[in-house]
């Protein structure tokens, strides 16, 4: 077979694959992202090699636009109206469940005897939650509560905390290290966060007067998608991030486009496709054998995030005057982690080299985990916080 017919059959059953995960998924205890995960792992090259080449050197495409259309989504969230209700306890929790999430990881992996600027660094990365996975579970539930709205909304703010973070963190290294490379750090952090701020603006000011006016209460498919990847690669071309850019532009959407009764209908529409592809090719590239390596630091990270989420999620929830069970669940909730945490690594690595062996085998091991068990917790919390809504 030639490399069209073996990508085409390749996707048709992976499509047919989400299918039967969104059947299992009601059958079971584990949310469909976990399921199109494993499946993944199955078909992918470390088990049965059934994922073509065609299809696995496009992940980055992949990822970049299941990611752009998650960023719309969450934009879409944070509406006026939505912060009145509970934007103060948004902020409180976000930021509270970052700042203990990455003071247990850093503080805990010192004192089991890791170096301070790799203790700083992996407590920087451990802030980093997953917004793909997250999103995915809140819909699949067909979750509209409090808890979820808030979940969401922390999510959407995480990614732009765990960015200033970590931007911090390696400047902190820098001048710990005498490396000079402080100000090149933040410079890069505000070229990122700003542009793709400014970026959003740009793109979803006209949009929000624009859209929707073909047919008349509703935006068409076509515009959906030509404002989603039109600001998705101008962020990519102008070296922002995507993710933030793209939330930006469904805020200002969300905010200003009155004509509109739901914006955001066309993107939801075709998303759960993208995101079979996405789970499913990302699985396929999981690398196992980083799960023998991880050893007891890999170990500690895992166990050290998993009690800093918790305990940020607690003691947000506490600050925010929350209810009793989103004090309890709101961290479990975050614990799913992948992409940006991926991304972190990778700078992280390439700023320090000499502990780039680590720094890799720890956090992709971590992810493999995090990404199939985090959105079974996430679940887990959606149900235990309805139940008694």
């Amino acid at each position: 077979m030639n490399d069209v017919s073996t990508l085409l059959i390749a996707l048709g059953g992976i499509f047919l694959l989400g299918l039967a995960t969104d059947i299992l998924g009601r059958k079971t205890p584990l949310p469909r992202v976990t399921l199109l995960l494993l499946f993944g792992i199955v078909i992918g090259k470390d088990v049965l090699n059934l994922i073509p080449v065609s299809l696995t050197s496009r992940f980055e495409l992949i990822t970049d636009i299941a990611l752009i259309m998650v960023g719309f989504l969450l934009g879409g969230r944070l509406t006026a109206r939505s912060f009145q209700h509970h934007g103060k306890a948004v902020i409180v929790m976000s930021i509270t469940e970052v700042i203990i999430a990455c003071s247990i990881v850093a503080t805990g992996l010192f004192l089991t005897g890791l170096p301070l600027d790799l203790a700083i660094l992996f407590g920087c990365i451990a802030a980093a939650t997953a917004p793909a996975a997250t999103v995915d579970v809140v819909i699949e539930s067909q979750c509209e509560s409090d808890f979820s709205n808030k979940l969401l909304s922390i999510v959407a703010l995480d990614d732009a905390w765990g960015l200033i973070l970590f931007s911090v963190g390696i400047a902190f290294i820098s001048m710990l290290n005498g490396t000079g490379n402080s100000v090149d750090s933040i410079t890069h952090a505000v070229h990122d966060i700003g542009g793709a701020i400014f970026l959003g603006l740009v793109v979803g000011l006209p949009a929000a007067y624009i859209t929707g006016r073909i047919k008349s209460g509703q935006p068409m498919l076509t515009e959906a998608l030509g404002l989603v990847f039109l600001c998705g690669g101008l962020a990519i071309w102008l070296e922002v991030s995507f993710l933030i850019a793209s939330m930006v532009m469904g805020v200002v959407i969300a905010n200003l486009a009155k004509h509109h009764e739901y914006p955001f209908h066309a993107i939801e529409g075709i998303e759960w496709p993208f995101m079979v592809v996405f789970f499913v090719v990302a699985g396929a590239s999981l690398e196992l054998s980083q799960l023998s390596q991880v050893g007891l630091i890999g170990l500690s990270y895992i166990l050290l995030r998993t009690a800093g989420k918790t305990l940020g999620g607690f003691v947000g929830a506490t600050f925010a005057g929350s209810d009793p069970l989103t004090r309890r669940w709101m961290g479990p909730a975050l614990l799913p982690q992948a992409g940006a945490a991926m991304g972190m690594a990778l700078v992280a690595a390439h700023q320090l080299p000499q502990h780039q062996q680590i720094l890799l085998t720890i956090v992709i091991g971590a992810t493999i985990i995090f990404e199939i068990i985090g959105p079974v917790f996430t679940r887990i919390a959606l149900r235990k916080t309805t139940e008694t809504e």
